[in-house]
């Protein structure tokens, strides 16, 4: 009885030791990883298509074509204002030529918030850390760093600014700083210096729309912050295509055909009766 006592006794003890020495051979969770698991990040994965004039107007956003500035004029200083007259006669102008001196038809990158206005479909994907934007539109790629990072500022200006973000709720607050002054907000030609600050607010309104709300701060250029809003589409049997900057040579007799005014017809001359 005292054996069999002694080897119950023994077979327990060693229970607890092999208990005691896989437990600290398992490594600890990160809180995060526990936080993951209770609140799963949002998806906003798919492809987006945005809408423009009716189809935004009938879900309540203005119908947006190339111009960021509705129904009011932007909030601009007077150094932004005068560069924005001047490019504005360009734009509104009858000289095609003149409309190629906007930058991205020397096959320079558009900058943000413009790379959304352009009539392609972007990709939205999601990794640990990362929503990548794959833009049909030249093949752009934007990395919006969700790791809790902070901005690269050993980085010189950029096209398209450095992106970080964070999740608020089922919203992707994504922040972007360190512009070149290069691109244009627009396709009317409202300008920003490279202090230019755009946070966007991105959120899946349903399983078929997302919503961009921009909200663009730049002491240079505006008086005071202004903020609008896009609306895409998913388009969920589409895939992104291939799309290069072509050759400006053709694009130049190819604008110059497309915007080629009409001739117009003299009024028949009617032959004097006999």
């Amino acid at each position: 009885m005292l054996k069999r006592s002694m080897g119950l006794l023994l077979a327990v003890l060693a229970g607890l030791m092999l208990s005691v020495a896989a437990s600290a051979q398992t490594p600890t969770q990160p809180a995060s990883a526990n936080s993951d698991a209770s609140s799963p990040t949002p998806d906003l994965s798919g492809i987006w298509m945005r809408l423009r004039d009716k189809g935004a107007v009938a879900r309540g956003y203005p119908g947006i074509v190339l111009d960021l500035a509705q129904a009011t004029e932007l909030p601009m200083t007077p150094w932004a204002a005068a560069k924005y007259k001047v490019n504005s006669a360009i734009y509104h102008g009858d000289n095609p030529d003149n409309v190629l001196s906007d930058p991205v038809f020397s096959c320079y990158p558009p900058g943000v918030p413009r790379i959304y206005l352009f009539g392609f479909p972007m990709q939205i994907v999601q990794v640990p850390g990362q929503v990548i934007m794959l833009f049909e539109y030249d093949h752009f790629v934007r990395r919006i760093y969700t790791d809790g990072r902070p901005h690269d500022m050993n980085q010189g200006p950029l096209w398209m600014g450095d992106s970080i973000g964070k999740w608020e709720g089922d919203t992707l607050v994504a922040d972007t700083v360190s512009f070149n002054d290069k691109t244009l907000i627009d396709r009317v030609g409202h300008v920003h210096s490279d202090a230019l600050h755009v946070v966007e607010r991105i959120r899946r309104v349903d399983p078929a729309s997302l919503e961009i709300g921009l909200t663009l701060e730049d002491p240079q250029t505006f008086t005071t912050p202004w903020s609008t809003k896009l609306i895409f589409e998913t388009k969920a049997d589409w895939k992104i295509m291939e799309q290069i900057c072509e050759d400006n040579a053709s694009f130049i007799d190819f604008n110059k055909e497309s915007t080629k005014k009409p001739a117009t017809k003299k009024p028949a001359t009617k032959k004097p009766a006999k």
